[in-house]
C-alpha cells in the first residue's frame, strides 16, 4: 500500500489511545472520551522544520483533521498547531 505523504507544513500523527475504562472498571464509550492531545509523528510535509518522523508531540485540543487509514485513526495537523514535543 502507498504511504500518505502530507504536503507543505502538514504533519500526519497517530494519536495515543485513551484509557477505555475507569479505575473502578466502568467502560467509557467513544462518545464520552476526550480527544487525545498527543501522538506520534508518522510523516511530515516538506516545509515542516520543528518536528520529524518518530517524535511524540502535544497538539491543540481541537486541532487538525481526523482521517482513517487501514482501520487506524490519524490526525493531519498544521505545524503551527503543535504545542510541544517530548525530548530525551
Amino acid at each position: 500500500m502507498a504511504t500518505l505523504k502530507p504536503l507543505m507544513d502538514r504533519i500526519l500523527v497517530e494519536p495515543e489511545d485513551l484509557e477505555q475504562k475507569t479505575e473502578s472498571g466502568i467502560i467509557i464509550p467513544d462518545t464520552a472520551k476526550e480527544k487525545p492531545q498527543q501522538g506520534k509523528v508518522v510523516e511530515v510535509g516538506e516545509d515542516v522544520e520543528t518536528v520529524k518522523k518518530g517524535d511524540v508531540i502535544v497538539f491543540e485540543k481541537y486541532a487538525g483533521n481526523e482521517i482513517k487509514l487501514d482501520d487506524k485513526k490519524y490526525v493531519i495537523l498544521k505545524e503551527d498547531e503543535v504545542l510541544a514535543k517530548f525530548v530525551d
